[in-house]
């Protein structure tokens, strides 16, 4: 049977995949699993709801508050917030669980519902094993007044935002004046969930901001804008002469950056900005970031000549966060700029990341383009190789030729194989010092893993 949970929860085309009902029966079985995990112990329960901008987010929350209500958790509606607001507001309000409707940086047809636990926590796998079984259990619902009630949250928005700011150092400057102060910022709001927050917390900061796509109609988000579309962005930076440019995703767990010329900042460089910022006044734990094996080499390289460790887990947010957690480091992300700094936030936060970036950029009167300059980044090439067995990368002969292409380049660059988790397709991906040499060393591995692990 298919697992239902992905890898950052359950995820499909609204009213495909994911329908009302299938909401409602997640929502309740969330409710009963937590309630088991004792939760709930003691207490009434009480959920917090968030969405982003999709027009079928409407009908899939509704589904969702039923659930929950039906099963005696009493729900916060906090409406159109990012990924991480609603983590965010999870915790402090000391509620037990977390729902977020949003597909993220998926396109408009799309839905998912991710949840959270206490303290703005993402689920297990085990737990989310759970959730699956109990599905379609046979058990009674609670009645009368022990149904959970339902109330709307307005000042969400606000509270969110007055935290982000709140994560920023006081600005030295004049009375009155915030730490990003003096800064002209665009804000690719990705007709998403951060079109409110978004520009309010940089405003409250004391930046210029020019919001782009941040006029959500329900159909809108994600369309030719945010972190997956850069060249709006872009032109908008050099048209209003902008110090730099910030792109969010649909829920606004993810950002990349442009700077003043236009140049694309991507995660890595972000996360390189941060560690250093953080080496410096001491914020990082044990002088370490937490990044996947995606990152780029030469993003390693400058850690490591800056005396920073880099711990290197597979691809996925929440495997950084495992390791995070597992570590108490403080800082990590990945290079398509999910970035998680655990001081403030449980989970990855594009405006968090945006903020912090601008607020270093101010304090240290440099552009982001010299600080993102700490970080050459490698020629990277991946190859799919379709049409393979998988699950035989450790074939001798073709980790003999890994290797021989790793000793040839001799530290200045390196191999990945990575079977794909869906597909019979085994990824290439290869950095080297020229675009040339990384394309020839791929194109070399791809012919031995078409030989070697074709399908019989």
């Amino acid at each position: 049977m298919t697992r239902l949970f992905g890898t950052d929860g359950v995820r499909g085309r609204a009213n495909g995949v994911l329908t009302a009902g299938l909401a409602l029966d997640l929502s309740v079985a969330a409710a009963r699993v937590l309630a088991d995990a004792g939760e709930f112990e003691g207490h009434r329960p009480r959920a917090v709801v968030g969405r982003d901008t999709r027009i079928s987010g409407e009908f899939l929350e509704a589904a969702v508050v039923a659930g929950l209500a039906s099963a005696g958790v009493d729900v916060e509606l906090v409406g159109v917030l990012p990924t991480p607001g609603v983590a965010h507001l999870t915790d402090v309000l000391d509620a037990d669980l977390g729902v977020m409707i949003s597909a993220s940086h998926n396109p408009m047809p799309d839905n998912g519902i991710k949840f959270f636990a206490r303290g703005g926590r993402k689920l297990d796998d085990a737990l989310e094993e759970q959730i699956e079984q109990r599905m379609h259990a046979d058990e009674a619902l609670p009645t009368g007044a022990a149904v959970g009630r339902v109330r709307s949250h307005p000042e969400a928005v606000q509270r969110y935002a007055d935290h982000l700011v709140s994560t920023l150092a006081t600005s030295p400057g004049a009375p009155g004046a915030g730490p990003l102060t003096g800064l002209r910022i665009v804000l690719d709001c990705a007709e998403g969930a951060a079109y409110d927050a978004g520009p309010r917390a940089l405003q409250a900061a004391g930046a210029t901001v020019v919001a782009i796509h941040a006029a959500p109609d329900g159909l809108n988000i994600n369309d030719g804008c945010g972190s997956t579309h850069l060249e709006p962005l872009r032109r908008a930076v050099l048209e209003h002469g902008a110090d730099a440019g910030f792109a969010l995703d649909g829920d606004a767990d993810r950002m990349l950056a442009v700077d003043a010329a236009g140049e694309v900042v991507d995660g890595d460089q972000v996360l390189a900005i941060l560690a250093l910022a953080g080496l410096e006044d001491g914020s990082l734990v044990d002088s370490t970031v937490v990044a996947t094996v995606m990152s780029n080499l030469g993003f390693v390289q400058a850690m490591e000549a800056a005396g920073i460790k880099v711990a290197l887990t597979k691809v996925g947010d929440r495997y950084v966060l495992e390791q995070m957690g597992a570590s108490g480091f403080v800082l990590g992300g990945e290079q398509s700029g999910h970035v998680i700094m655990s001081r403030h936030a449980t989970t990855g936060d594009g405006l968090l990341a945006t903020l912090h970036v601008a607020a270093r950029m101010a304090a240290t009167g440099r552009s982001l383009a010299d600080l993102a300059g700490v970080v050459t980044r490698l020629p990277q090439v991946l190859v799919n190789v379709p049409d393979v067995d998988k699950s035989r990368t450790h074939d001798d002969v073709l980790v003999a030729a890994v290797e021989r292409e790793e000793a040839a380049m001799a530290g200045s660059g390196r191999v990945l194989l990575r079977p794909s988790g869906t597909e019979s397709l085994v990824r290439v991906m290869v950095e080297a010092p020229t675009q040339q040499q990384a394309q020839d060393v791929a194109d070399r591995l791809a012919d031995v893993v078409r030989e070697r692990l074709a399908l019989a």
